[in-house]
């Protein structure tokens, strides 16, 4: 008979220990623990009982992956041909990995499987903690914490705190949530005659503390609204209270169109941060941005048509679709590559084929950037000058051609055709030198806000007005701001 029983041998000491288990391990002869580091092994052996452990694969490899799969491959090659008893510290089917993967594998390797509970250590602990968690309970694994799985408002408890190596990285990704001096607390062997339980902040998490594979961490849920703030799912619900019976009226009034003009003015000053490289301009910028794309959500949530739930399902299918070489098997090794994937796939998501190339050149973008675009499709299949100087000389004969019609034409009409001309060249000039357009502008605009600002500064410091000064005074001014760098 191929077979392995796991038991659990409880969370702390002998007392703790199921009869029904302490029974079974009475009677079995070749049992073999995952460690022995365990209070209830010492007691046992002082009964008589005998054990092997695998306490040296642990020596042998970096990760504790590495470590639970030699475990079972070894329980897997020990079971042939007889039953083998596996004990595990706690209970089997609590935070313990190896039995997981004996799960996962034993219909495989054609081994019957048997789990006895012992008693884990969450009852203990909440019992020594006096924490109810029907209140909203985490449980998470220290040897793979992310800091995106921290449920700041529950109960967490940290299992597999081993060392303080382990204990430094679990204080480090905390920290990333919660202030250095947050008071957490470390408890030992809950429940048992061992039991050790100590209140830290929790910068002293890796800190002089003993830990052990019979060590948790406890950190208590954050009630203070300061704290919370960080959180996604505050912040939805401060837009969701906005846009409530009892919000604002402002909030409440807007519409997908009303707020259109928003997400446009939010982008671009989103830009001047990034441009004047001001990182708290661009947190604060970059919240502004979001706000928009919340409060679009909210909105859609309160027609009944969709909610931010399914804007992130959207996108996280669309890059997951889009990267075939980091999600999947495709091989894409450079930029160049990674780009025509993804226009490939783009086309096979919008089905039919489109009457025209530049047919999914956004009508709505601003024409500086319609224009970029336009040109780089066109480009993409030949249609375009072998060289900048040529794209150059389009511009000067588009000049020409605009001074000719300034000189006979009486139509304003005209001349605005003309004049369109001229600005379709330069984007070119721009395409060729790799930059966008629209972003020169932009640029050129917040240099003459900045310079005017400095001639109304001035203006305003002589104590006359603006009339009083020639614009030969004035273009000094400017000149002025020119030379201190604005």
């Amino acid at each position: 008979m191929n077979k392995i029983v796991v038991v659990g041998l409880g969370a702390g000491d002998i007392n703790q220990l199921p009869l029904g288990i302490y029974r079974l391990l009475k009677q079995s002869k070749d049992i073999f623990l995952r460690t022995k580091e365990h209070p209830v092994v010492k007691e046992l052996e002082n009964e008589g009982l005998t054990f092997t452990s695998f306490d040296d694969i642990y020596e042998k490899h970096e990760t504790f992956e590495a470590v639970y799969n030699e475990i079972c491959e070894r329980l897997f090659s020990l079971a042939q041909g007889k039953p083998i008893v596996y004990g595990v510290p706690g209970h089997p089917l609590v935070a313990e990995r190896t039995v997981q993967i004996l799960i996962d594998q034993s219909s495989e390797k054609n081994i019957e499987l048997e789990i006895n509970g012992g008693q884990s250590f969450l009852d203990p602990l909440f019992q020594s903690l006096r924490i109810d968690p029907i209140e909203g309970f985490q449980l998470l694994d220290a040897t793979s914490l992310k800091r995106d799985e921290i449920q700041i408002r529950q109960h967490m408890i940290i299992g597999q705190l081993y060392d303080t190596f382990m204990a430094s990285e679990v204080k480090l990704t905390l920290m990333e949530k919660l202030p250095f001096d947050y008071e957490v607390y470390i408890v030992t062997a809950a429940g048992s005659s061992l039991e050790e339980i100590r209140k830290v902040q929790l910068y002293e998490l890796d800190r002089e503390v003993k830990l052990n594979n019979l060590t948790s961490l406890y950190v208590p849920p954050v009630s203070e609204e300061s704290l919370l703030l960080k959180d996604f799912s505050k912040l939805r619900g401060i837009i969701a209270e906005l846009r409530g019976p009892n919000g604002c009226p402002w909030d409440l009034k807007q519409t997908h169109q009303s707020l259109k003009k928003y997400l446009i003015e939010e982008a671009y000053e989103l830009i001047e941060a990034i441009d004047s490289e001001d990182i708290d301009h661009m947190i604060e910028e970059l919240g502004d941005v979001l706000l928009q794309v919340v409060l679009h959500a909210q909105i859609g949530e309160d027609d009944g048509y969709f909610t931010i739930d399914e804007v992130i399902e959207s996108l996280s299918k669309k890059m997951i679709r889009r990267h075939p070489h980091v999600f999947g098997d495709v091989q894409a090794d450079t930029e160049e590559t990674v780009l025509r994937n993804w226009q490939e796939i783009k086309k096979e998501e919008k089905g039919a084929e489109a009457e025209s190339l530049l047919d999914d050149v956004g009508t709505h973008l601003p024409n500086l950037m319609r224009a970029y675009e336009l040109q780089k499709k066109a480009g993409k299949v030949g249609f375009d000058w072998d060289h900048v100087n040529q794209a150059w000389e389009k511009v000067k004969e588009e000049i020409v051609e605009f001074e000719d019609e300034m000189k006979t034409s009486e139509q304003n009409e005209n001349l605005q055709k003309e004049f369109g001309d001229v600005l379709f060249a330069l984007v070119n000039v721009a395409r060729f030198y790799d930059f966008n357009p629209e972003e020169a502008l932009f640029s050129t605009n917040q240099k003459f806000i900045r310079r005017f600002s400095f001639i109304e500064e001035q203006v305003q410091e002589s104590g006359k007005k603006f009339e009083e000064f020639s614009l030969e005074e004035l273009d000094q001014l400017w000149n002025q701001a020119k030379d201190k760098g604005l």
